[in-house]
């Protein structure tokens, strides 16, 4: 099975068609490579870095782009295993990037040098779930 590491037009389209002025959440789940898989013509190409190194170097890189745009990180954790759900989905990063506006987001993910920095994520990564989410003020019980 091939794993989700970028979406899909469809995917894309769906996130540009909803409201662009509003706060978001996105939900970040990472499953990491073993090696990194850097394209022939990358510098890092061959070097034998792990997927964890190769996804901290996108996290330093695109931290200035990140906080350019208004983004932070509300949430962090460390998945220890899944109690509900596909026992094949072991998550090895978790967390919840806030920006003021869908179109922050936008803005970040189109801007050209954050779109060279993405290799490195595409590198370390196997496979992932990026979900956006409407923050809403959570109630007394679940669902709520």
């Amino acid at each position: 099975m091939t794993g989700s590491v970028d979406p899909t037009r469809p995917q894309f389209d769906a996130f540009k068609a909803l409201p662009r002025d509003r706060p978001v959440n996105m939900l970040n789940l990472v499953r990491l490579r073993p090696v990194a898989d850097y394209p022939a013509d990358h510098p890092n190409h061959g070097k034998g870095m792990s997927g964890l190194d190769a996804y901290r170097a996108y996290g330093r890189e695109s931290a200035p782009i990140f906080q350019r745009v208004g983004g932070r990180q509300i949430w962090a954790g460390r998945p220890e295993v899944v109690v509900t759900g596909p026992l094949d989905e072991r998550w090895d990063i978790a967390f919840i990037a806030e920006y003021p506006t869908a179109g922050a987001f936008l803005e970040m993910v189109t801007d050209p040098a954050y779109r060279e920095i993405v290799k490195h994520r595409t590198a370390g990564v196997e496979d992932s779930r990026l979900i956006r989410m409407d923050p809403v003020e959570p109630g007394e019980g679940f669902g709520e």
